[in-house]
């Protein structure tokens, strides 16, 4: 089982997050505001982070920037607004999941346990691979799939742990029409709840990353996303 921090300013919202955590087995820390937060990440382990936005003296946001300085510690942001720029601006802190409110409690936990699982298996000792290197264009895009590194016109880029884990998805998967419910499961690591906005915000990051080969990420109306290459 997992031990929680879960921060928020709001004492229901807290009382009611620890009592489906500790129902599942979980053990739970609370916090008040991000400065707690971040005092608590610095002086303790945490499995993963439940957090508020909108708190009094540190923000969420801020709060995941100061965290990020000394933990990796999987995040999930939890926010009453559901605007476009409070999730960009999320993922490009390297939060892991964003859970508008008023959310499912029931969701939250299989959100949390999806989460888990992937950080799980991505610490397991994998068997050695053959290097793979895809190029594309004439080599301007370039992605070594064993290394996990992209490069643009030879420049090595940057992009979020969710932005990887998409792009070389779909990259080998390239040429074959992907739903938006597959690509969530298959990605996320979780069911599918309703909500693509959280996929359609990374593909819009992962665009953005590429530049001028966004191109090759194709929109498929009614259905998903195609990537062409």
């Amino acid at each position: 089982m997992y031990h929680l921090l879960v921060v928020d300013d709001e004492v229901r919202i807290r009382s009611i997050i620890k009592k489906y955590a500790e129902f599942e087995g979980h053990t739970v820390t609370e916090a008040g505001d991000g400065m707690e937060a971040v005092r608590l990440c610095r002086s303790e382990s945490f499995d993963i982070v439940i957090m508020d936005i909108m708190m009094p003296e540190l923000d969420g946001f801020s709060a995941c920037r100061e965290i990020r300085k000394v933990s990796n510690v999987p995040i999930i942001m939890l926010s009453a607004r559901g605007e476009e720029y409070d999730r960009i601006n999320g993922f490009e802190l390297g939060i892991d999941d964003y859970v508008v409110k008023p959310f499912s409690p029931k969701e939250l936990m299989l959100r949390i346990e999806a989460i888990m699982k992937r950080v799980s298996s991505k610490g397991q000792e994998q068997p050695k691979k053959e290097n793979v290197v895809v190029s594309l264009d004439g080599g301007g895009l370039r992605a070594d799939v064993t290394a996990r590194i992209v490069y643009i016109d030879d420049s090595r880029i940057e992009m979020s742990p969710k932005e990887y884990d998409l792009f070389f998805y779909m990259l080998e998967n390239r040429n074959i029409a992907l739903s938006r419910e597959k690509l969530i499961s298959d990605v996320w690591g979780y069911d599918f709840f309703g909500d693509v906005r959280t996929l359609d915000t990374h593909i819009k990051l992962l665009r953005k990353s590429l530049g001028r080969y966004a191109r090759f990420i194709v929109t498929l109306r009614g259905v998903g996303y195609r990537f062409e290459g």
